[in-house]
């Protein structure tokens, strides 16, 4: 670990305990959402597209609503008309026409898989039995997958009524026609023409990457109960359940008070969890049968129709002078969003040249739709494929240059004071910490044995999220605090929240029950999701526990008959004026906690916080592997993730983050990828043949945290779990070209790929 001298000393803060709802899930006790069982319930099942674009001329439910066993179907039909706008995902937004025909398809199917009905039943199987009995009429329509088939003039239009909404000063992208193109966005800084000018060397180069699925072990499920009285009542599992209910909200026309949503524990998200898939159809086939619904999402529905992060094509450009400084830099970034507009190309856009200062630069983002899954959030949404373009490209130029890979880096990282891509001024921030501590690493300066073997390095970057978070917190009689979240807990947040308070308090993590719960049982609190949780819901921690000592302190001067300015808290220990026999006067916590309900009652406090203080994270990875030629294979053989962490509440935690992290993205780099066949078919909609690495694909993957405090959070908290899945591509890529020579522009670098550019070509 790399700490920063301004980095205080903590006592709880930094230590590795182990997790409070550790021994529930390790024992089965924990409650997932396919652990719901309620009486007289039903099991819900979805018809899906055999097509990737057609028109619905016709839907017939009669035959599937007169088996036995079936007791509601559903059609787009029984959603009500949404008005059109925009609900707060998050990470994203959503239009709520669009998320309602993403639910149940309205007059058109735009991909395969696209959900058409439903259908309740007393048993699962009556309920599959009961899709083959409805009949639906379609009309095939063409269809496009490729992002850049998609933008041209003459390719099949999804949606009738899309224009583009051009943001991007002088743009000559058409606004009035239909068309693919969802959104034009432009980011500039500086003069890019006198940029160019200025520089001696100029490389372009070409980009591209594939779809790529978040691989969450636990199935998308939704619970829901219409009750008679109008209540509606949500069991799912879920990385927002505010969100959850504001989507339900707009998408059933109830108010958001007539909806409690309790989340189950969650069998991981990386942000594909942020949406609604199942819970509305199953409360409309609840309101239709007056009974509760119960869904979940077999595998292969799961991979053909939840939202895998976009396709890209992207384009870079970047010029330098010969002593390696950059004054030039344009990116070009097209993402296919799927069925409908909502691609992650904003925060692509102002990822792309995070770690770097770049006097000049014009970035121009493409929001497009392609008949394929509507695209979701995934870990960093938009910085992997943006960030891999820059980062491969550098090294490109760094070769040209006869700089070494990471002093090219160096000689151009972003500093406090300088400015982002937005020209906003960084504040303290450790993208040039995170480089030394690479060039310094004895991984960096290893030598690399074997034939076919290479060495990459890469940067990555993300912004990180703020938001609003909101917590309450009681303190007991017998010394301890009881912590309500609204918070989920995907990766420990439970416990990060927890030390905070801890810390706050001058109190040890045992101290300290934290609980997660429902949506009327807390203050609205955003998604765990944007690397947030840990930041936002740690100022709520803190200011809880600033609060809870100023009750403390003022219940310990009421008890000693002295004023409040005369008495201190400081460690967990009260402390004020010696007495009249001169004898100092001092309580600890658990000792005035005690005496709570006969001087006035127990000390319940509530906190919101929505401080947009937080700080961008830098990661930086070095990679060494082997290539075998003659198959293709790439062998991961030693592997190091260097990451600022601002500060580093759980450092177990943190290196898991960053583990995971580099897993995902060594999965992006080398296999993950959808196959489509000349239908637009999905063909490797299964774990068999949707590659995600394994453990034996991996070798131990070493951690060094560097420490730059966030000088926007009392304790210096920096967002975590986003910037280490954007490093592995490009360094991978760097890497396969250090062993082998050979440059690929790419994604996936699948054994196939390799081979494709690396087995002689026949004129």
């Amino acid at each position: 670990m790399v700490a920063t001298p301004e980095k205080p000393t903590y006592k709880v803060i930094g230590t590795r305990p182990i997790r409070p709802d550790g021994m529930d899930k390790v024992t089965g006790r924990a409650e997932y959402g396919a652990d719901v069982k309620l009486e007289n319930v039903l099991y819900g099942a979805v018809l899906r597209s055999p097509h990737a674009h057609a028109r619905i001329k016709r839907i017939d439910t009669s035959k599937a609503e007169a088996l036995p066993g079936v007791k509601a179907v559903a059609t787009n039909a029984d959603f009500p008309k949404p008005d059109a706008g925009s609900i707060d995902l998050g990470e994203g937004s959503a239009n709520p026409v669009w998320l309602s025909e993403n639910m149940l398809a309205g007059s058109k199917v735009l991909y395969h898989g696209h959900a058409v009905a439903a259908v309740a039943a007393t048993e699962l199987h009556i309920a599959e039995d009961a899709l083959a009995l409805i009949e639906v009429e379609y009309e095939v329509l063409p269809h496009v997958i490729d992002v850049r088939e998609a933008m041209l003039p003459n390719a099949p239009v999804l949606l009738d009524d899309l224009r583009t909404n051009v943001r991007a000063k002088g743009a000559d992208t058409p606004k009035d026609v239909p068309t693919n193109i969802a959104l034009h966005m432009r980011i500039e800084k500086g003069d890019i023409e006198a940029g160019f000018a200025e520089a001696e060397v100029v490389i372009e180069r070409e980009f591209s990457t594939s779809q790529a699925h978040q691989g969450y072990i636990e199935p998308q499920n939704g619970t829901a109960f219409w009750n008679r009285d109008g209540q509606l009542t949500i069991w799912c599992s879920t990385q927002g359940s505010f969100a959850v209910r504001a989507q339900c909200s707009a998408l059933l026309g109830i108010p958001e008070s007539r909806i409690k949503v309790i989340p189950m524990e969650i069998g991981g998200g990386f942000g594909g969890k942020l949406t609604v898939y199942l819970e509305p159809v199953a409360a409309l086939l609840s309101r239709k049968s007056h009974r509760p619904v119960k869904m979940w999402m077999p595998r292969a529905d799961i991979i053909r129709a939840t939202g895998p992060t976009s396709a890209t094509h992207n384009r870079v450009k970047i010029g330098a002078k010969r002593d390696g400084t950059i004054v030039a830099a344009e990116v070009n970034l097209a993402y296919a969003a799927g069925a409908y507009p909502g691609a992650p190309v904003g925060a692509g856009a102002l990822c792309a040249l995070g770690p770097y200062d770049v006097a000049n630069q014009r970035i121009d983002g493409f929001d497009v739709v392609t008949n394929t899954p509507k695209t979701q959030a995934y870990r960093a949404p938009g910085a992997p494929a943006s960030e891999y373009a820059v980062e491969a490209t550098l090294d490109e130029l760094a070769e040209q240059l006869q700089i070494d890979p990471m002093d090219l880096r160096l000689k151009n990282a972003a500093k406090e004071g300088g400015t982002n891509s937005a020209g906003q001024p960084w504040p303290r921030i450790g993208a040039e910490a995170v480089m030394q501590a690479i060039k310094n690493h004895p991984h960096y300066n290893s030598e690399l044995h074997g034939e076919d073997t290479g060495r990459g390095v890469a940067l990555g970057f993300w912004f990180n999220g703020g938001m609003e978070s909101s917590s309450s917190a009681t303190v007991n009689s017998d010394g301890t605090v009881s912590l309500i979240l609204g918070s989920i807990d995907i990766g420990g947040s439970r416990a990060a929240l927890a030390m905070q308070l801890a810390e706050t308090l001058g109190l040890t993590l045992d101290d300290i029950n934290p609980h997660m719960v429902d949506t009327d049982s807390v203050g609205w609190t955003g998604v765990t999701g944007g690397s947030r949780t840990t930041f936002a819901g740690g100022w709520v921690a803190y200011d809880l526990g600033e609060e809870i000592k100023k009750r403390v302190v003022e219940r310990a001067a009421r008890m000693w008959n002295v004023e409040a300015d005369q008495v201190s808290y400081a460690d967990g220990t009260i402390t004020g004026p010696d007495d009249d026999e001169g004898k100092p006067r001092s309580m600890t916590f658990k000792e005035i906690a005690k005496q709570l309900q006969r001087t006035g009652g127990l000390i319940a406090v509530s906190a919101t916080s929505r401080r947009n203080t937080q700080g961008a994270a830098y990661a930086g990875h070095i990679v060494d592997l082997k290539v075998d030629r003659e198959t293709g294979k790439v062998t991961i053989l030693r592997y190091t993730a260097i990451q600022d962490v601002g500060t580093a509440i759980h450092p177990a935690y943190v290196e898991g983050q960053m583990q995971g992290g580099v897993a995902q993205g060594v999965g992006m780099a080398l296999n993950e990828e959808y196959f489509y066949d000349s239908e637009g078919h999905v063909l490797n909609a299964s774990l068999l043949d949707y590659r995600m690495p394994v453990a034996n694909d991996l070798p131990m993957i070493d951690t060094e945290l560097v420490e730059v405090p966030n000088p926007g959070h009392p304790y210096g908290v920096r967002g975590v779990g986003e910037a280490p899945i954007v490093p592995p591509t490009p360094a991978i890529r760097n890497a396969i070209y250090d062993a082998i020579g050979v440059r690929m522009y790419s994604t996936p670098m699948s054994p196939r790929h390799i081979l494709e550019e690396t087995l002689p070509r026949e004129d």
